[in-house]
């Protein structure tokens, strides 16, 4: 019992030092409003529908992007595993293309595509293909060589060798990449949608900074920590599973 109520400590002693701040009176309720006037705000903005209507847009996004994102980083790992040439190919394009913050581009993607919603899944596809891609990629290289010389004996194909040994062996660390893309796809997603957007958790942050409601930039911040919270729970949750060594050693 005493360890589940541990991870709660760290919100109760935020909790009373917000409190605490309100307090001292150094920052007016109109910057740093009470606990209880944000929660007040987001028990009205849950009846009325205005916060889940934001959240379920911007996790909509965040399917979509990370959809495709994954299916492109299953693609290219695969072609560069069985066309060799490829991985010589792409290893100058994307070591200049995973360093270029993907919302640097919003200016212009917003000239090629609008405002609609192709910007804002071109740039949580740029922000989560690589950690994806690379993890996979070189785990799926990577792969015990004694289990691929078993495979030759066995008769496999490489396509074979790839389904039954090299991608069972990688799991783990394509699960993790999966989990640390989908991050950075929650990240991106925000901040396009603070630029370019009439909905999502970022534009309501934005909005509500326009007209000086800080506790609806507090509810849209800790909207977006509990989506994060939530994502990562589900991730977990397929490692355990997925994983019969991780479950042994929960």
């Amino acid at each position: 019992m005493r360890k589940q109520l541990f991870p709660l400590i760290p919100f109760v002693i935020l909790l009373l030092a917000w409190q605490a701040a309100v307090a001292s009176g150094r920052w007016s309720t109109y910057i740093l409003p009470p606990p209880e006037q944000v929660l007040a705000t987001a028990q009205r903005m849950l009846a009325s529908g205005e916060l889940l209507k934001h959240t379920i847009i911007s996790l909509r996004r965040v399917f979509w992007g990370f959809v495709w994102a994954f299916g492109l980083a299953s693609i290219f790992s695969i072609a560069s595993l069985l066309v060799p040439v490829l991985k010589k190919l792409d290893r100058g394009l994307f070591s200049v293309l995973q360093h270029i913050p993907p919302l640097s581009l919003i200016p212009l993607l917003i000239l090629w595509f609008g405002i609609g919603e192709t910007p804002k899944t071109i740039i949580i596809v740029l922000a989560t293909f690589f950690p994806i891609y690379l993890n996979m990629e070189e785990s799926i290289r990577r792969c015990d060589p004694k289990l691929l010389e078993l495979g030759k004996m066995l008769g496999m194909t490489r396509l074979e060798q790839l389904w039954k040994i090299r991608v069972p062996s990688a799991l783990p660390y394509i699960l993790t990449g999966v989990k640390v893309g989908m991050g950075y796809s929650l990240r991106a997603i925000i901040g396009a949608e603070m630029i370019a957007a009439d909905s999502g958790l970022g534009f309501l942050i934005l909005d509500a900074q326009t007209m000086s409601r800080s506790d609806k930039v507090i509810i849209g911040i800790l909207a977006i920590g509990a989506l994060g919270f939530l994502i990562d729970g589900i991730f977990s949750f397929l490692t355990w599973y997925l994983l019969p060594y991780e479950r042994r050693h929960a």
